[in-house]
């Protein structure tokens, strides 16, 4: 800890940086964790296909699962599922990238900041040693192992926050890819029932 006090001013923006980027992976972690529905996903179509389409509505209704909300909303318009799913993909989408951005700038702005902190620290060093000269070699050099500091903390944070933002984004895409798969077949199952109550 006294070793990172040592890194001067930047530290506070850099850890700043660190309190927000665990807050938004942890928050994203236990999002993802809740948004897996495949398998009632396949109850669902197994339902319509069995001719339980309002079973298979209310059960599907008021879900807090994205993919099940998607595919009640094509549920609640059998004349045009694809719209109406569209139309709710457009908002779980935006939610599942929820603070992806400030993810994607901490990863940016982490080293920035730590490099700017180390510049700051060198030309302090480089002061100290205008105005006592060379002959107190382990002040300037001190001040330069303080400086490092700076770089090697946004290093780290930015290493910190670019493993989940990869793997939230490998996530979103998996997440699309399932959507749009069950969204297809949602549509094509509701084709027969919507000519039957026409």
């Amino acid at each position: 800890m006294h070793e990172l006090l040592q890194g001067g001013w930047m530290m506070l923006p850099l850890a700043a940086c660190s309190i927000v980027a665990v807050a938004v992976i942890l928050e994203r972690m236990y999002f993802f964790r809740h948004s897996g529905a495949a398998n009632l996903a396949e109850t669902l179509l197994a339902m319509i296909t069995g001719n339980q389409r309002e079973e298979a509505a209310d059960r599907a209704k008021g879900s807090p699962l994205p993919l099940i909300r998607i595919l009640a909303a094509g549920m609640a318009h059998p004349y045009q599922p694809a719209k109406a799913m569209e139309a709710v993909v457009v908002n779980e989408l935006a939610a599942m990238r929820r603070g992806l951005p400030i993810l994607d700038t901490i990863v940016t702005l982490s080293p920035l900041l730590g490099l700017l902190g180390t510049i700051i620290g060198m030309i302090d060093s480089f002061q100290v040693m205008a105005l006592s000269g060379m002959g107190q070699p382990r002040a300037v050099t001190g001040g330069i192992a303080e400086a490092l500091i700076a770089t090697a903390t946004g290093i780290t944070v930015a290493v910190i926050a670019l493993i989940p933002y990869n793997y939230f984004l490998a996530r979103i895409e998996r997440e699309t890819e399932i959507i749009e798969h069950y969204a297809t077949r949602l549509e094509l199952a509701l084709n027969p029932a919507a000519e039957q109550q026409r």
